[in-house]
């Protein structure tokens, strides 16, 4: 569904993205995860695990040489750049004054896993755009 300003109200993400982002993050904790999204049409064609550069539990950072060679395999696909995701892994899912700080791409969504309650992971998407944050769908399919 698209609203009036053309952007997608839902993201569309494959069941197995989800479990993978999820799977990361767990495997990371305590620190922070991340990866790039990269699809078209509102829909995930790639995951792009990263490494956090920060190697920290409350902040998160893609080095500029796996950023650059993330993108460039997004580009020769034809593809966007959909979103940036990243856990928390002591507080809920959703953004922080750091990640709305550091929310430099307002055409993408922002996944956030929380593992504040490891044994029920929740995953949220949000738009964040001049520090206005919107919750948008994520709407996992088969």
């Amino acid at each position: 569904m698209v609203n009036p300003s053309g952007r997608q109200d839902a993201l569309q993400v494959e069941r197995h993205y989800v479990e993978a982002m999820i799977a990361q993050a767990q495997a990371e904790s305590p620190l922070e995860c991340c990866g790039i999204i990269a699809g078209r049409d509102g829909r995930v064609a790639k995951l792009f695990p990263a490494a956090n550069a920060e190697k920290s539990p409350v902040r998160y950072s893609i080095s500029p040489q796996e950023l650059f060679s993330i993108y460039e395999e997004i580009e020769a696909k034809g593809w966007e750049l959909l979103g940036i995701y990243h856990s928390h892994t002591k507080s809920e899912a959703y953004p922080s004054a750091t990640d709305v700080e550091l929310a430099f791409w307002p055409d993408s969504y922002y996944l956030i896993i929380s593992l504040k309650d490891p044994a029920r992971p929740v995953i949220r998407a949000y738009r964040i755009v001049e520090s206005t944050i919107s919750e948008v769908a994520l709407r996992p399919i088969a």
